[in-house]
């Protein structure tokens, strides 16, 4: 037996709200797009290079006195913060000039500094500038290979019209998701670029899903109004949506508040794709379609002449 938190018979406008929605979001893209542009992106060393050091102190870590000594150094830029827990520290320090000796220079002049307050490094990397570009370029790329390849997929499935409306909404989706991290200054790196493109894969799933229905009742209603069919497809498929959704966003938030710092930008991101994800799939995706006008399908009308009753289920 399914499990079916909306019932068959809702009947939510949807589209009749579609303006408003649609309003929202270009607010939104806009609003990421000027905060990225005033605020741009917190970089991680996976991107800028530099060296990152995981420490485990004896007791609580006095995080004053360790960016007080750091700093002291003359190494530029150093970041420190409690990763997870009081005596656990990520120390960041910009690239040093020079090549490998002056990183490990660096290195050793931060653990000959910290001395007996630290009892266990867990992690020591070392990011040259090079690769972080070449790091850059490849998330840049992965991203539109991973919206072109979405955009071509829909296209065949369905028609150029659907492949129009998703790209557009998974678009608003990525560019709400970078407002995001440009907004609260979260470390952007490989882990959110992972997260983006997880995200792009959750959109279109839940995209074709209502796509798929909506094909369906066009072929079926032809002479419905684009409103009222789109209006039963998105109710159709709405409590589908809201399980996936929910029981995602149960598996994430555990994941949030038991998995660590280490994997805390990522779930965020997730969480927050999820939302919008669905948002988009329901309020963007599909109400576009009433601008792009799709083919109704090539099926006979039903002998009597009038459009077939909807079914129940």
């Amino acid at each position: 037996m399914r499990l079916k938190i909306i019932p068959d018979n809702t009947k939510i406008d949807f589209i009749g709200y579609h303006k408003l929605a649609i309003g929202f979001s270009v607010l939104l893209v806009v609003a990421s797009l000027t905060v990225f542009g005033i605020r741009g992106l917190n970089l991680g060393i996976d991107f800028l290079g530099g060296i990152l050091l995981e420490v485990k102190t004896e007791g609580p870590a006095d995080i004053g006195s360790f960016r007080s000594d750091l700093g002291a150094l003359g190494l530029g830029e150093v970041g420190i913060q409690e990763f997870g827990e009081a005596d656990v520290l990520l120390i960041r320090i910009q690239r040093q000039e020079g090549g490998d000796e002056a990183q490990q220079a660096a290195i050793n002049m931060v653990t000959e500094t910290l001395g007996d307050r630290v009892v266990e490094y867990r992690r020591n990397e070392v990011v040259g500038p090079t690769v972080g570009a070449e790091l850059q370029e490849a998330a840049l790329l992965a991203v539109l290979a991973a919206m072109g390849a979405i955009l071509v997929y829909i296209w065949f499935r369905f028609e150029w019209q659907y492949g129009v409306g998703a790209l557009l909404a998974l678009t608003h989706d990525v560019i709400a998701t970078i407002g995001l991290f440009s907004f609260f200054q979260l470390e952007f790196n490989l882990s959110t670029v992972a997260a983006i493109l997880t995200i792009a894969g959750y959109s279109i799933n839940d995209t074709v899903v209502v796509y798929d229905r909506v094909r369906d009742k066009l072929r079926r209603y032809k002479k419905l109004p684009f409103e009222e069919l789109f209006n039963m497809a998105i109710n159709k498929t709405l409590s589908r949506t809201v399980v996936t959704g929910v029981t995602t966003l149960l598996a994430l938030l555990a994941l949030l508040f038991f998995g660590g710092e280490v994997i805390r930008d990522f779930v965020i991101a997730m969480i927050w794709g999820i939302i919008i994800g669905t948002f988009s799939s329901v309020a963007i995706a599909t109400p576009l379609l009433l601008y792009i006008r799709p083919r109704r399908g090539d099926e006979d009308e039903s002998p009597s002449g009038e459009e077939a009753a909807p079914e129940a289920g």
